[in-house]
């Protein structure tokens, strides 16, 4: 169960525009936001700071506060995890061209994510995914659309299950930087690296609590402890692999589209006592308690 948090204090760190594989522009995304008051957003897009702009005009316009952030890919033990970057300085050169190169990543994935699916005689199945992700880098999500497009399934989760999901032909993990790699460009930009919903890789316990304490020791300072999707025991679980490996607490609804109840803006499992929230340790503090 998800529970909107105090009116008084709504932070989301965690969600997606149409500047990745959301379904709301940026602007869009703020004025959602902001109709269930959430008070502080961060726009997560994976691997673009694209639809920063847009957003932080909209939030100026709405007096949403918002925090700079990103969703990055990256690989440990060879398994795609991702890292969210927050408070970081847009306009640092360097990561900037980190970005890029994670853009070239994304597209050479894409392509080869089209290969591997050619057996199923798509036509045009590359710019097919590219028309629906409007342009920009086509995700799995557009390729299960033009999947279900071409009869080839009945519907999305066939897509997933059958050509594109964990194992499957079209997933594919080869392009992306260690995850050391990547919490450094983070922590260089002036950033806060977070180990983004960690109960989502289907890792047993014990390979997550690897994870994170890998994640530690290579600089990673947050772990996403409420997100959308888990249950109250994932809740406790990962509260006490926060304390345990002495990391700072983040939450996020991990929003892509409107009409999924269980990851809408601003809807967030409570935060468990005990923990030091991320947002007390941005550049321009959020000096409050974490949700009760």
């Amino acid at each position: 169960m998800t529970i909107p948090q105090a009116s008084t204090l709504c932070i989301d760190l965690h969600c997606h525009s149409t500047a990745s594989d959301g379904a709301l522009e940026p602007a869009a995304l703020v004025n959602r936001a902001v109709e269930r008051g959430v008070t502080h957003l961060s726009l997560t897009d994976h691997d673009t700071i694209a639809g920063l702009s847009e957003a932080r005009t909209a939030a100026r316009e709405r007096g949403l506060v918002m925090i700079p952030g990103v969703e990055l890919s990256c690989l440990w033990k060879s398994r795609t995890i991702h890292i969210v970057g927050l408070d970081f300085n847009p306009d640092d050169e360097s990561f900037l061209a980190a970005l890029e190169r994670q853009n070239d990543n994304r597209w050479a994935r894409a392509r080869s994510i089209a290969d591997r699916l050619s057996k199923l005689k798509v036509p045009d199945l590359f710019d097919r995914a590219t028309a629906v992700s409007g342009g920009d880098v086509p995700g799995r999500p557009h390729f299960a659309q033009v999947l279900v497009q071409a009869g080839v399934v009945s519907n999305t989760a066939q897509a997933f299950k059958r050509h594109l999901g964990n194992g499957k032909p079209g997933d594919v993990k080869a392009f992306w930087p260690e995850l050391e790699e990547v919490v450094g460009w983070i922590n260089e930009a002036g950033g806060i690296a977070v180990l983004a919903h960690p109960r989502k890789y289907q890792l047993t316990a014990t390979k997550l609590r690897e994870l994170t304490a890998d994640f530690r020791r290579a600089g990673g300072r947050a772990i996403e402890v409420s997100t959308s999707g888990q249950s109250s025991g994932d809740l406790g679980f990962l509260a006490e692999l926060c304390r345990r490996e002495g990391l700072l607490a983040s939450q996020g609804s991990d929003f892509h589209f409107p009409g999924a109840p269980w990851c809408e803006l601003g809807k967030i499992m409570k935060m468990p006592d005990g923990l030091e929230p991320v947002w007390h340790h941005f550049t321009t503090p959020v000096e409050s308690p974490a949700p009760v």
